[in-house]
């Protein structure tokens, strides 16, 4: 569902897939080859929502923010199922693992992974290219190749995902 909120229509590249339960509204921009999953929430009725090319937000969650601190996911994203975002940075080719939680004026760098479970608290910089993990996050090591070569095939795996369910989707 697609909702305009004070005059602010999302606005959805044509070839984003977006999944039929779930709920965007207000001033939110996805980009091309993006992908929303199922139930899903993104609400830019307090600031901006953008969402790079290439991103997916999976399955269960949650976008928003605070006044005048907008929520930027950058290009090559892979949000991870449950994942709270809020007024937070999400810097290109990161992944979010599931359930995490992202607090405003956190950043996560180009490149970083955050480990499932965990809460990058207000404020908190992963740098480019870490492990970061816990409740705190904390930056646990470098990311090795392999780790690099997992987070793409995901990435790319849900652009293909995405590609094909809006090519085949069909509702009974």
């Amino acid at each position: 569902m697609i909702l305009e909120y004070r005059g602010n229509t999302p606005f959805i590249d044509p070839e984003a897939f977006i999944a039929p339960d779930t709920v965007i509204t207000g001033d939110v921009e996805i980009g091309a080859f993006s992908s929303v999953w199922f139930k899903t929430v993104i609400r830019g009725d307090v600031a901006p929502v953008r969402i790079g090319a290439y991103s997916n937000i999976q399955d269960l969650s949650l976008l928003h923010q605070s006044p005048n601190k907008p929520l930027i996911v950058e290009d090559f994203v892979t949000i991870g199922h449950q994942v709270t975002l809020h007024s937070a940075i999400i810097r290109r080719n990161a992944l979010v693992g599931m359930g995490s939680i992202i607090l405003d004026g956190a950043e996560i760098g180009e490149g970083a992974f955050i480990g499932a479970g965990s809460l990058v608290a207000q404020g908190k910089k992963i740098p480019p290219g870490a492990l970061a993990f816990g409740r705190p996050a904390k930056v646990i090591r470098k990311l090795s190749d392999k780790d690099i070569e997992e987070m793409q095939r995901i990435q790319q795996e849900y652009v293909q995902k995405g590609i094909e369910y809006k090519k085949n989707l069909t509702m009974k």
